[in-house]
């Protein structure tokens, strides 16, 4: 057990550098997952990612021996790899773009971006676990660094996922109701549906929900198109969908209600399950680009409008 001690001791670099690399890999492979938006593909996909989430955690892990070694040159590197990191966002936001272009319900440009911000931010934070777990073994033992990558991967596991809606917003089944031509659920105006037999199927498989804000904030974040985008992407993807091209009185819509900030959303699934919808709609994302605070703004908060 002594000589063991004493080689990881001599070899603390090495030590160091593999430990940042097993728990950035690590890492990387606790933030990938293919879920019902089949994305990132299998196995080409997640590939790519793992292939990524090598390279971010070799980066992380050799930038602690390049600190002791006083080489900060060897540090620019990191900047170098920021810009790559940026490069694959452009990559997916490339991808989902193209893929968007096929689907009958599309994602919409802010899920998208959304979508390419996480997996840029997530290739971050393989780099913080790598160095985390390498800092700790150089400068005290592998144990420690061992005990420091767990700690990281917690910290990676908080920070996987963001808001989803129910945060802001309560869910409630919504009565969806034709009266003439005129679609509603519950008292929100959907659109005016012209052919009878759209009107049929829409009164046999037509669900509705709404969506209510429990603040200011919840009801302009819900008012963005983005957001409701999202929501109607997410229902029509797990319940799947009783239209296809060309039929545009099928399609799900989102409306909101002008004064109460509530918004009506109206969907044809293929599984009518409206406990499942409402769960559904409150898992999904609240998308980064959407939300809005504008109980933050000083003129809401009662400060005064000084400038300087």
């Amino acid at each position: 057990m002594d000589d063991l001690s004493i080689y990881l001791h001599e070899h603390r670099m090495v030590v160091g550098v593999m430990a940042g690399i097993a728990f950035g890999l690590l890492a990387r492979i606790l933030l990938l997952r293919t879920d019902y938006r089949q994305y990132p593909t299998y196995p080409h996909g997640q590939i790519i990612h793992i292939s990524l989430g090598v390279i971010a955690s070799a980066l992380g892990a050799v930038a602690v021996p390049a600190l002791y070694q006083k080489n900060l040159t060897a540090l620019t590197f990191l900047t170098v790899a920021a810009q790559q990191f940026r490069e694959v966002r452009n990559m997916e936001r490339e991808t989902l773009s193209k893929m968007d272009s096929m689907e009958i319900v599309s994602r919409g440009t802010s899920y998208i971006e959304g979508i390419a911000m996480v997996f840029e931010g997530r290739n971050y934070l393989v780099i913080m676990a790598a160095m985390a777990a390498s800092l700790f073994a150089v400068a005290f033992n592998l144990w420690i660094g061992i005990a420091g990558g767990l700690l990281s991967l917690i910290v990676v596991w908080k920070l996987k996922s963001g808001k989803s809606v129910s945060a802001i917003a309560d869910i409630i089944p919504g009565e969806v109701r034709i009266e003439g031509p005129d679609l509603y659920v519950d008292n929100i105006y959907i659109m005016n549906v012209g052919l009878q037999s759209n009107r049929d199927i829409i009164a046999k498989h037509g669900l509705g929900l709404i969506v209510k804000p429990r603040s200011a904030n919840g009801r302009v974040t819900l008012s963005n198109l983005g957001q409701r985008q999202a929501i109607l992407y997410d229902l029509s993807t797990i319940l799947g969908l009783h239209s296809d091209e060309g039929e545009p009185a099928l399609v799900p819509l989102a409306k909101l209600d002008l004064d109460s900030g509530c918004l009506g959303v109206f969907i044809i699934p293929h599984e009518r399950d409206l406990s499942k919808a409402c769960e559904i709609a409150g898992r999904v994302p609240l998308l980064e680009m959407a939300v809005r605070m504008p109980s933050k703004a000083g003129v809401n908060q009662g400060e005064g409008g000084s400038n300087g």
